[in-house]
């Protein structure tokens, strides 16, 4: 048996601003789905992950009250 891919490290919380976990990036859609989709398309998914949670540890801009 082939072990599957995974980013998860186990911190799963979903950002409500972006719907992304803070833990590994993806989406609830893509954490549903993960076991389902080939090794190609977690692949692909988890090439984008890294750039996803630096956009998330961003601060948000601020804004004029």
């Amino acid at each position: 048996m082939n072990r599957i891919s995974s980013p998860c490290i186990r911190v799963c919380t979903l950002d409500p601003e972006s719907g992304l976990c803070i833990g590994c990036g993806r989406t609830s859609e893509e954490i549903t789905r993960w076991y389902r989709l080939t090794e190609e398309q977690r692949l692909s998914i988890m090439a984008v992950l890294e750039e996803r949670l630096r956009r998330l540890a961003e601060p948000a801009p601020k804004r004029d009250a």
